[in-house]
């Protein structure tokens, strides 16, 4: 894993050493996502410059050096991530009559794409990458997106200059790059606490969406290509349900777990496990422990806080799994002392507040390893969420009366007396004028259900879940639930949570659970194998039983929490009211004081928890801090 940035500026009449000097600029800007070994490639007569850090993984030697460029001398490419197909991709191109410098799958993708030409090659691969191809005879850029949005691509053109790298901060670096915050972009970040793709903080600079590629040609619009479709796939598996025993299903999940968990074991460095005593985890490290001959090391952190610790399930998993296990239990203040570093990690406002022991596991993880395994996207594919039940009996309980009911009896509680404030009642509004099932799952996922009133000037953008014409026909709510966390809440929360804690020490992680053929063939499965009698993941604890007691299982979902809410009102009081300040929020002109204010006081006095509010802002203003000092 690796981190990738360059730009394109066609019209340029730039010296060599200049290209040089700005793609080295980028790319020393994400260091931390390859400290092994960098490069630069540029191309002046183009216009064209390549910048790479090498976190070397596989084939170690020279010739995994990057950038790349193919036998033919066709092909050049940066390439962040791991294809865990290559070996079989290799072969049918010995086959072809090529041969290989070295053993690295950057060079199988390179390879490919002399052979099939890049459009036929990205959709041969399996695992997790974003790349940059540049095809030197045609003059024309390609940049790709795996399946499932595991790795970041952020582009942008800016002053006539094509931009492109792993993280903003690359993007930044160069001269022509304009950094205006995008106060649309910063609603749906106020509503949901990240930004969904294919937005970012800035006006003009965008992500890629998982499962695409662009491609770029001078004088012409970047032009998106879709060749792995999220929408298709459920809608492909609700017309195609498997029919199968209770057996077969445990047996076919138990081979495809195992075959997506031995190819994610490969590596030419200390690789291990992120293991947090949960279903999704243990069952990643299970399967590792059965196909390996040597203890697998594996990783956990404990808190001082009962309620926030889960490291004595995680320890008595290890210990009947026989790994090499590690612990650490951090205090509070090791905690808190992570909030600093977190604008600097996340490099576009970011406020899931686990990304704080996400970034502590990892770091204990990189002591030991470079690789690390962990158990991302189980809750996704096997309806492992508390709020897909929730949201169901208040989906239940909102057809017993039609929407204009339900919306005078919104307006009418909300002109009640203050004291009516006070009272859980007081709650009912937001849920009582919900439209339709589509706008209930957007309220469960909402932190501020107002956005427009907290960010000034701001105006929210359509996206996929407002849109009907944009989702799939599921006609199950909670399978619709399950679809919008896939395309959105996964790849541009879970993920870009633990791509950033672990890339920002120089940790590599893996995700079994969303190997792209688990994901499909996951769809075809009747919901009842994912959720029965009220126990979610039920076939992904059937598998996980073969391995590990249900009784060191069976237990409430705890999450990866800390204890925000009670830090902010004692030990992270000072450092939240200086963020906080009316006349500071006023001057800064991008948020309303009053309803900050308003949020901050009731959090304080105790009326209500708006740690997660709090945090969305809070985080927003240490990003401004750090990035825009002005």
């Amino acid at each position: 894993m690796c981190g990738l940035t360059g730009f394109w500026h066609p019209a340029a009449d730039e010296q060599e050493q200049t290209l040089q000097e700005y793609a080295r600029n980028m790319a020393e800007t994400i260091t931390h996502r390859g400290p092994d070994d960098w490069g630069v490639w540029t191309d002046a007569e183009s216009g064209i410059a390549l910048g790479f850090r090498r976190l070397a993984i596989l084939d170690l030697s020279p010739t995994g050096h990057q950038p790349m460029c193919s036998g033919d001398g066709r092909w050049v490419i940066i390439f962040n991530g791991e294809i865990y197909n290559y070996r079989e991709l290799r072969v049918q191109l010995e086959q072809l009559g090529y041969r290989f410098r070295g053993t690295s799958d950057t060079e199988v993708i390179l390879e490919g794409c002399s052979a099939w030409g890049a459009a036929a090659t990205i959709p041969r691969l399996w695992g997790m990458f974003a790349m940059a191809l540049w095809n030197r005879q045609e003059r024309q850029l390609f940049l790709a997106r795996d399946r499932l949005g595991k790795k970041p691509m952020y582009y942008s053109r800016m002053n006539g200059v094509f931009l492109f790298g792993s993280q903003l901060k690359a993007l930044r670096a160069h001269p022509a790059f304009q950094g205006e915050i995008d106060r649309n972009a910063l609603t749906l970040y106020a509503r949901y606490g990240y930004i969904p793709a294919p937005h970012t903080i800035y006006r003009g600079v965008h992500k890629l969406l998982p499962g695409h590629y662009v491609t770029i040609s001078a004088g012409k619009t970047p032009l998106l290509h879709c060749y792995w479709n999220a929408r298709q796939v459920a809608e492909g598996g609700l017309a195609d349900r498997l029919v199968l025993s209770e057996v077969d299903a445990v047996n076919e999940l138990d081979h495809l777990l195992r075959d997506a968990v031995s190819r994610r074991m490969i590596a030419d460095v200390p690789l291990g496990a992120l293991l947090s005593g949960g279903i999704d985890s243990s069952t990643v490290v299970a399967l590792m422990q059965a196909q390996s001959a040597r203890p697998v090391k594996t990783f956990s952190i404990g808190f001082e806080i009962p309620n926030y610790n889960e490291a004595k399930w995680a320890k008595a998993i290890a210990r009947h799994l026989g790994t090499d296990h590690t612990e650490l239990y951090v205090t509070s203040e090791e905690t808190q002392a992570v909030i600093p570093r977190l604008p600097e990690l996340y490099d576009e406002p970011f406020a899931d507040s686990s990304q704080i022991p996400t970034f502590l596991v990892c770091e204990l993880a990189r002591r030991h390893v470079t690789v690390s395994l962990s158990g991302d996207g189980g809750d996704e594919l096997f309806s492992g969420y508390n709020r897909y039940e929730q949201a169901e009996r208040v989906r239940v309980w909102l057809h017993l009366a039609p929407w204009p009911v339900r919306r005078l009896l919104a307006r009418t509680l909300r002109h009640l007396r203050p004291s009516f404030s006070e009272n859980r009642l007081s709650r009912l509004p937001p849920w009582l004028s919900i439209k339709d099932e589509n706008e209930l799952y957007r309220q469960f996922v909402s932190l501020w259900r107002e956005p427009e009133m907290l960010v000034k000037g701001g105006h929210e953008p359509d996206t996929s879940w407002l849109d009907p014409s944009l989702l799939p026909s599921l006609p199950d709510f909670t399978e619709r639930m399950m679809y919008l966390d896939l395309v959105t809440y996964l790849p541009d929360d879970i993920l870009v949570k633990l791509d950033r804690a672990s890339m920002g020490i120089s940790l590599e992680g893996r995700c079994p659970l969303l190997d792209h053929r688990l994901v499909e063939w996951a769809w075809h499965l009747p919901l009842n194998f994912k959720t029965r009698n009220h126990q979610r993941k039920w076939l992904l604890r059937q598998v996980l039983y073969q391995y590990v007691p249900p009784a060191l299982i069976e237990r409430p979902k705890m999450g990866f929490g800390i204890p925000m809410d009670v830090w902010l009102r004692g030990p992270l009081r000072d450092w939240a009211e200086s963020l906080l300040d009316e006349r500071r929020l006023r001057q800064e002109g991008f948020l309303s004081p009053e309803l900050i204010r308003q949020s901050w006081t009731t959090h304080l006095t105790g009326g209500h928890d708006e740690q997660h509010r709090l945090w969305v802002v809070l985080m927003f203003q240490a990003w401004r801090e750090q990035w825009l000092k002005n």
